[in-house]
């Protein structure tokens, strides 16, 4: 079969068709805030943002239920505001708290202060797994399956912290109507304030470290048994 016949018309056209390596003109890029732009994470040798109320990754194991560890032997750990001006702090027995009561409470907060300048810190994370079984379950058929992320917060451990240009008695509502969201009893505090070991303020009526981390005081009866003389063979 012969090939196809071109027309002269068209082959007048391509013979008019030239090629080149000319670029196309570069547009000027719009100058876009910050704020606006898309959140492109840059390289970085920096760790992510993690979410306080969800492990980056699960556990390996399945967590026991445990209770949070009491500040003994003169630990006064997570017990004073470090960050902001104005804390929440536990003030009754240990608690675990789950992660969608203190999602609740932090959106408490941040309703209550809405409009103004603050930032928010968060002092606990919810990083321990709670596993249940269904009802009527026999003894012996395992744990049970995952249910919620939770926190085991201490005694006298603060929750949040706020910094910003904020009244005090403002912090106070908002940190308040927090409390009431949160299982236990809370009380506000202030960047200064002395800090706690167990339910025992530091530097408040005479009370000082060392008094509290020095062995027990004997009892009236030892005392008076340790004046006696020792009887002679």
């Amino acid at each position: 079969m012969p090939p196809p016949r071109i027309l002269s018309s068209l082959a007048t056209q391509l013979s008019q068709v030239s090629l080149s390596a000319s670029r196309l003109p570069v547009l000027p890029q719009p100058c876009i805030p910050q704020f606006l732009a898309p959140s492109i994470r840059p390289f970085s040798s920096t760790s992510r943002h993690l979410d306080w109320l969800t492990p980056k990754t699960g556990e390996s194991r399945k967590s026991r239920k445990g209770r949070p560890r009491v500040p003994t032997g003169g630990s006064m750990r997570g017990t004073t505001v470090i960050w902001g001006d104005y804390g929440l702090r536990l003030r009754d027995h240990d608690r675990r708290i789950a992660a969608s009561q203190l999602r609740i409470a932090e959106e408490t907060i941040k309703k209550r202060l809405r409009g103004m300048k603050f930032r928010l810190y968060h002092r606990i994370a919810a990083n321990i797994g709670v596993y249940t079984s269904g009802n009527e379950s026999r003894m012996g058929t395992g744990k049970g399956s995952f249910d919620h992320w939770a926190s085991r917060v201490a005694v006298s451990k603060i929750i949040f912290e706020i910094k910003g240009d904020l009244h005090e008695q403002v912090v106070k509502d908002a940190f308040r109507l927090a409390g009431n969201k949160l299982p236990g009893l809370y009380e506000f505090v202030r960047k200064g304030d002395p800090p706690v070991m167990g339910i025992t303020k530091v530097g408040i009526n005479g009370v000082t470290e060392a008094d509290l981390k020095r062995p027990r005081k004997k009892l009236p009866l030892e005392r008076t048994a340790a004046r006696l003389p020792t009887a002679s063979p």
